[in-house]
């Protein structure tokens, strides 16, 4: 069975890889993605200097999922940049995903000049479901601010860059977030991070379950699995074919898998059901993926990819 995935110029042994925060915040767990059968890897979320995060219960599971509002913990952008030069160093035709995420858009632009100065050879991922200015929504649902950092980002940028979404949930969304992101020369988009400030009851103590944010936090797992192919697919038919798409939602199966690449996504990552039971995972939805591929006599990804049936 033949899972190969390409980004561009980058070709991968299969679609699979870890979201952005699972599983990827130190070098332990780092060495063991990058030691798993995944296709490929991203770092965590960096900030220009190493942060804490927001105090704990930050992250938990529930039933259909998880919630979490962790505060963008991480050892700082360099460790992750360093991290990664190594990685391509020891580990030659292979290549991982950084991802940024400032706390404004100039600590962004900051780190995109270290890595288009630096001899890294992956692709970025420029995280734009983050914080903004104060009293202004995350910078994925701020349009402008979303163009004009995407503006002064390819100014000067002339490595692979992606961007990384928060979910949509109106068609005229959609097309406007499409209409910017057409603008420019982007390698792919994520769809999505986390369906932002869900709330999850513990009604036995009739309290909230995590402590940021008077227990408001991003909802992920199975809960967010229909908006996560949503985006993926109103992405995949209205972006240029030169820009790919990564899905990132509700992924415990190969029949997720097989939902996000039939919707359009090049690649597919694992977040929640990762983080719940380790590296593993990745085995066992690959065997998955490949019984349904046998099942439906697809021997290539590119046999299905992106052609989802109307009725």
């Amino acid at each position: 069975m033949n899972f190969t995935s390409k980004i561009g110029s980058f070709k991968f042994e299969n679609p699979l890889m870890n979201a952005s925060g699972v599983w990827c915040d130190d070098k332990e767990k780092l060495d063991e993605l990058k030691n798993s059968s995944s296709g490929s890897f991203v770092t965590k979320s960096a900030t220009p200097q190493m942060r804490e995060g927001n105090p704990s219960p930050r992250y938990i599971e529930v039933p259909l999922g998880s919630i979490n509002s962790m505060g963008l913990p991480n050892l700082g952008f360099d460790f992750y940049l360093n991290y990664s030069l190594k990685f391509q160093e020891n580990n030659p035709g292979k290549v991982n995903f950084i991802s940024i995420a400032g706390m404004k858009p100039e600590e962004n632009l900051e780190m995109l000049h270290k890595i288009n100065d630096s001899d890294f050879k992956g692709l970025t991922e420029l995280n734009l479901s983050c914080p903004n200015l104060p009293g202004k929504p995350q910078i994925g649902y701020d349009f402008e601010a979303t163009e004009l950092i995407l503006k002064q980002a390819f100014e000067f940028f002339n490595k692979p860059l992606g961007v990384k979404l928060p979910p949509y949930f109106d068609m005229v969304h959609f097309d406007q977030m499409a209409e910017i992101l057409n603008q420019f020369p982007l390698a792919y988009v994520n769809c999505i991070n986390s369906v932002g400030n869900g709330l999850y009851i513990d009604t036995e103590n009739e309290s909230v379950v995590i402590k940021p944010k008077d227990g408001f936090g991003g909802i992920g797992g199975a809960y967010v699995k229909p908006t996560a192919l949503a985006n993926v697919r109103a992405f995949y038919t209205r972006l240029n074919k030169s820009i790919s798409i990564i899905g990132c939602g509700g992924v415990e199966s190969g029949k997720d898998v097989f939902e996000h690449l039939l919707c359009g996504a090049e690649m597919v990552q694992v977040g929640t059901h990762l983080m719940r039971n380790g590296t593993l995972v990745f085995d066992k939805i690959l065997s998955e993926l490949a019984e349904i591929m046998e099942q439906k006599g697809y021997k290539n990804i590119k046999d299905f990819r992106g052609k989802l049936k109307s009725l």
